[in-house]
């Protein structure tokens, strides 16, 4: 969605999702599939270029969840296995207090713990444990976050 004033582009993407929550700020160029099967809470940021897809199942994205440039966030994929290459999808669940780095891919049937950190890059295929620290392809825990979680996103757009 390209709409250049925030404040129209807030109150468009509002009417398309199934909720957003108070503070959330959206970007220009997310993308929506199937938008009325996403929720997302308060204090949240979706950057630019991200795609979110409600497609194959629902999308639930917490509170101060930070969504960097270029993440693609999928609930419907294809079976590999099946002769008819057919689709198959589960739920993503994005938990409280998440940064999802830029660039990174999340496939269906995914959550994603509260206070975590995807690296870019990352292609996240499990779920992700709470506080843990994730990357590469195949995502994987190369650390832990000792944040204590006190903040709340207070992403401020140029354009009011």
């Amino acid at each position: 969605m390209y709409i250049p004033f925030h404040w129209i582009r807030r109150l468009i993407i509002k009417t398309q999702l199934k909720k957003v929550g108070q503070h959330t700020n959206f970007l220009m160029g997310v993308e929506f599939r199937s938008p009325k099967n996403i929720v997302i809470g308060d204090n949240s940021v979706v950057n630019k270029k991200v795609l979110l897809d409600g497609r194959g199942g629902h999308l639930v994205i917490g509170n101060n969840v930070d969504i960097a440039q270029e993440t693609n966030i999928w609930t419907l994929e294809h079976d590999v296995h099946d002769n008819q290459h057919k689709a198959i999808g589960a739920d993503v669940t994005i938990e409280d207090y998440v940064w999802i780095a830029s660039r990174v891919t999340i496939l269906p049937g995914v959550t994603i713990g509260k206070g975590a950190v995807v690296a870019s890059n990352s292609v996240v295929t499990k779920d992700v444990p709470s506080m843990a620290i994730v990357g590469g392809v195949p995502a994987k825990v190369i650390g832990k976050r000792e944040s204590k979680l006190q903040y709340n996103l207070n992403y401020k757009p140029w354009f009011k």
